[in-house]
C-alpha cells in the first residue's frame, strides 16, 4: 500500500469515533454484509463515518492489508479495528456492540 492511502486510512478512522469502511453508502449498501453492519449501526443510534469502497480500488485493496482483515465491511471504533460483520453480528447478540458504540 502506498503511503498516501494509508494516510488517507488512517485520518479516516482518526477523524471519527465510528467508522465503517463498506460497499456503497449507508443510504444503499451494495452488499448484503454492508447492509447488515449499517442496521446494526443505525440499530443503536450509532453516529458513524463511512467510506464507499467501491469507488476508490487503492482504498478497497489498502483497508484489507492496513487491517490484515480480508472482507468488507470493516468497523473501527476510537481508532481500533474491530471487525468485519460476523464479528458485528455477534458482538451486537451479546450486548457488547452497544457498550461500545455508547461509551
Amino acid at each position: 500500500m502506498d503511503d498516501k492511502t494509508k494516510q488517507r486510512i488512517e485520518n479516516d478512522i482518526k477523524n471519527n469515533k465510528i467508522f465503517l469502511y463498506m460497499k456503497g453508502t449507508p443510504a444503499a449498501p451494495q452488499c448484503g454484509f454492508s447492509a447488515q453492519a449499517v442496521a446494526m449501526l443505525k440499530e443503536h443510534g450509532a453516529k458513524f463515518g463511512s467510506f464507499d469502497v467501491l469507488s476508490d480500488e487503492s482504498i478497497r485493496q489498502g483497508i484489507k492489508e492496513y487491517a490484515d482483515w480480508p472482507t468488507i465491511p470493516q468497523l473501527y471504533v476510537d481508532g481500533e479495528f474491530i471487525g468485519g460483520c460476523d464479528i458485528m453480528a455477534e458482538m451486537h447478540q451479546n450486548g457488547e456492540l452497544k457498550t461500545l458504540l455508547t461509551s
